[in-house]
């Protein structure tokens, strides 16, 4: 009789986290609706079409600092997933050798449309992205409550929604079968801190130059990471295999959820702030924009733009879609920093002409 092979430190972790995703999992329907629509509508992805213009409308520099520090976590999320070979529950639990076919088939652990991610699964993307990109987004917000109000209690509140988010985002990738529950700890952990040194050292997002370079050096290193790797005879892309293996459903296997389709989101919203760098507002078009009109309108305009662009019918084809992704990210910023607010600008201008200001030498 074969003896069943005996788990590991590793095995025991990840089979802790299968038990937390199976008490998640039996919890009530509700429930099941929030970790699927906080999972789903709150991805990485969301940084760049949601978090970035809205921050944007209430602070051009703040939204700058998300968008920023949004790409370099995406960045080295991507790399950490290449060299920490982390494991995702939904195919772990067959591959481990630890559950016999009759254990499995009386697990109640259910796949869902957003479980199937293809990259590896150490540290989780959708607790580390957002925990870097809104810590500037938070920080500012704490510091408008400060000039408000000396109550603690309300100065605690943007970090407290902070936390709560994070939390929730974890637990809802737990709750799905993405993650484990120290993959998402280990993304709360580096994204809090990885945004917290990069907002120390904003960048001059007026220097066009500095951002094609950061462009071409990310995506660059990236190809020579995967390809030193590759000659050292390191699989990197031994989680496409496992993902197609296991996936309830092949429909679920999603593209964007490679990591070349990370890379190309960080690439293009580089590209996207070279473009803004290279086409700045003039100080009297910034000045109108102080009219808190003006910019709600400008949000509004780049939250429907950025869903209609990013709406548009992808190819199917890996390199077009790549193409695809590097051109609909790169829009974002220019749309954002450059074309909606002249756009809202000229409207108001034509609309009200009384409202324009003289010009001055």
């Amino acid at each position: 009789m074969e003896t069943p092979p005996q788990p590991g430190a590793m095995d025991a972790l990840h089979e802790a986290g299968i038990w937390a995703a199976l008490a998640l999992q039996a919890g009530p329907p509700w429930l099941e609706q929030f970790w699927v629509y906080l999972t789903s509508h709150f991805d990485p992805k969301s940084i760049y079409t949601f978090c970035f213009p809205l921050a944007h409308g209430l602070d051009a520099r703040v939204g700058l600092m998300v968008l920023w520090i949004g790409l370099v976590a995406e960045w080295l999320n991507v790399v950490l997933k290449w060299f920490l070979f982390g494991e995702r529950p939904y195919w772990w639990i067959h591959e481990s050798g630890l559950f016999s076919q009759e254990e499995l088939e009386k697990l109640p652990l259910r796949q869902f449309p957003v479980t199937c991610e293809t990259g590896p699964g150490s540290p989780s993307g959708h607790c580390m992205i957002p925990g870097a990109a809104l810590w500037p987004l938070v920080t500012a917000l704490t510091a408008e409550v400060a000039r408000s109000t000396r109550s603690r209690v309300l100065r605690l509140i943007p970090f407290l929604a902070y936390i709560l988010f994070l939390v929730a985002m974890g637990l809802s990738r737990i709750f799905v079968l993405a993650h484990f529950p120290h993959q998402v700890v280990t993304g709360i952990l580096a994204g809090s801190a990885l945004g917290w040194g990069l907002q120390r050292c904003p960048p001059n997002f007026r220097v066009f130059r500095f951002f094609v370079a950061v462009a071409v050096v990310l995506m660059l290193s990236a190809l020579a990471l995967h390809s030193l790797a590759t000659a050292a005879g390191i699989d990197l892309d031994w989680s496409l295999r496992l993902a197609s293996a296991w996936c309830s459903d092949p429909a679920w296997l999603r593209p964007d959820t490679r990591p070349f389709a990370s890379l190309c989101r960080v690439v293009g919203s580089a590209l996207g702030l070279a473009l803004a760098a290279e086409t700045p507002l003039r100080r009297r078009d910034e000045d109108q924009l102080l009219d808190g009109r003006l910019r709600v309108a400008s949000t509004v305009l780049a939250l429907l733009a950025l869903q209609l662009v990013h709406r548009l019918p992808r190819p199917s084809d890996a390199a077009a879609l790549y193409r695809h992704v590097v051109v609909h990210y790169a829009a974002g910023p220019f749309l954002v920093v450059s074309v909606l607010p002249r756009f809202v600008i000229a409207l108001r201008n034509f609309l009200e002409p009384s409202q324009v200001p003289p010009h001055t030498n």
